[in-house]
């Protein structure tokens, strides 16, 4: 893609509605200005370092996560600079002097970012971002990269799960879920990017129209128990909503009574509609015992001669729930969530971390490493690459770490092991290899061409295919290999032999 047509299209993205308004660039932790300041007031911010974007554990007792959120990284490292009411605020505080200030009055991002495409599988340690330029640059960006990426992986993985539980397998067009979630999410824009991770996930439309807006989302939605309270009787309200939208009604059957009431009113309206040509849609249940009164509704629904009407529920569903009302037999054609969907009720959080991996010292680029007494969080050193390795019938077998001058030959057996406790060994043949880590920024200008929201979620479908079932699996799956390669893990063991002798 070229240049021009790259900045085209961030252009276009930049001007949706949910953009208008640039990140400011005060969308940082106190600490990244301080050290920042630390850097310029010992000649250091110039120096070259690598940090990595990954997450230590999977969200929601995943076997695995939906990368997303890089559009939002991409927008605002394009568009990042210190306005001059920033500054007059920085100066407020009586931290920096002047000529810091003036640093920061000129600053505009000029790093390079690599980064895993939106809608990728991904897995624990593995780099879903990479960082190269002056560490006076890259400290800034860490806070607000963190929260773009921990939120939207976070919730389009949550998503993926709900789509396993309701359609039995993932991507099954016999069910489909909808989003809700708008009411119940912290804030607007929790809501409206969370409503763009659900699709990613494989949700299939929203009751956010401003993230239909923006997004281009397929919108959904029917009416509230209000509606039918607000008439003299629940048919005339039928009647009225069917007058109003007779080629898209769907009603809402659990006001009164769903049973003896409710969907005898909708099998009225629905013989009415029929009469002038038109068919009903749906009726909605949002209370109750939503898997027994599917079943009910639907004998009633079929006897009354209208098989093709669907039925929707809603009402604090999540994927254990709609589990459970599957194994029962519940007749729902469209399932639709709220409260834990975008919330990510049982994991509120992914836990993305944000870590320099190497940093140039005397002209050189030297691996860094973390070192905890928890192994887990021991960082894996140096400027690396991440491959993904598939068996010859296409199943993903596992993400290899390795050096970026390291080379791969896939006609040759290559023995893998996992990092920690090695005596766990495998070995493949006949293996295909995709880069993970694709350019993003080159020297602060965008190389990529943001691929619109339809393509990141047939990305995520595709990926979720090529996967192994074992880690689709809800309760506990099947983990996933994500090896080090043996140069990185002999290097890793050098440096955290220093750091035990101090010489680090």
């Amino acid at each position: 893609m070229s240049f021009t047509a790259a900045i085209e299209k961030l252009d276009a993205v930049r001007q949706k509605g949910v953009y208008r308004h640039s990140y400011s660039a005060l969308l940082t932790d106190l600490y990244q200005l301080t050290m920042m300041y630390g850097y310029y007031k010992s000649g250091r911010m110039n120096q070259k370092a690598v940090f990595e974007l990954f997450y230590r554990k999977n969200p929601c007792g995943n076997g695995f996560a939906i990368a997303a959120g890089l559009e939002q990284v991409v927008v605002f490292l394009t568009g990042l600079q210190f306005t001059a009411e920033d500054i007059d605020y920085l100066r407020s505080i009586q931290l920096f002097d002047e000529g810091f200030l003036e640093e920061l009055r000129r600053f505009r991002f000029t790093g390079t970012v690599y980064a895993v495409e939106e809608g990728t599988v991904v897995f624990p340690s593995v780099p879903l971002l990479r960082f190269e330029g002056r560490i006076f640059e890259l400290q800034l960006i860490e806070s607000a990269c963190l929260s773009f990426i921990n939120h939207q992986t976070l919730i389009a993985t949550k998503a993926a799960r709900i789509v396993q539980a309701t359609r039995g397998d993932m991507y099954d067009h016999l069910h489909q879920s909808v989003e809700f979630g708008l009411r119940r999410a912290q804030n607007a824009d929790a809501a409206t990017f969370g409503s763009r991770a659900a699709f990613i996930g494989g949700f299939a439309g929203t009751s956010n129209v401003y993230a239909g807006q923006n997004f281009g989302i397929p919108v959904v939605g029917t009416h509230s128990h209000s509606w039918i309270q607000s008439f003299p009787s629940e048919l005339e309200a039928f009647r009225a909503y069917a007058a109003t939208y007779p080629d898209r009604t769907t009603l809402l059957v659990d006001t009164y009574d769903t049973l003896k009431s409710g969907v005898p009113n909708a099998i009225t309206v629905a013989r009415e509609l029929r009469e002038k040509g038109r068919e009903l849609l749906g009726v909605r249940l949002d209370s109750g015992d939503v898997a027994w009164l599917s079943k009910e509704v639907r004998r009633m629904l079929d006897a009354a001669g209208f098989p093709d009407v669907k039925i929707l529920a809603s009402g604090d569903l999540n994927e254990y729930v709609v589990r459970d009302m599957m194994l029962q037999g519940a007749r729902v054609d469209i399932w639709c969530f709220g409260t834990a969907l975008i919330t990510g009720d049982d994991c509120p959080a992914l836990g993305g971390v944000y870590k320099l991996v190497a940093k140039e010292e005397d002209g050189m680029m030297i691996p860094k490493i973390k070192v905890s007494e928890n192994p887990e969080k021991i960082t894996n050193p140096g400027y690396k690459r991440t491959v993904r390795l598939y068996l010859e019938d296409g199943t993903a077998t596992a993400d290899l770490i390795m050096l970026a001058d390291e080379k791969l030959d896939p006609s040759q057996p290559l023995t893998l092991f996992h990092p920690i406790h090695t005596y766990k060994r495998k070995t493949i043949r006949n293996f295909k290899v995709e880069e993970l880590l694709v350019p993003i920024l080159q020297n602060g200008e965008i190389v990529y061409e943001l691929p619109d929201l339809e393509q990141i979620k047939k990305r995520a479908e595709s990926q979720l295919d090529s996967m192994p079932r074992e880690i689709k699996r809800p309760i506990n799956p099947h983990s996933y290999h994500v090896d080090l390669s043996e140069k990185l893990w002999e290097l890793k063991q050098r440096l955290l032999k220093e750091a035990r002798n101090g010489s680090i």
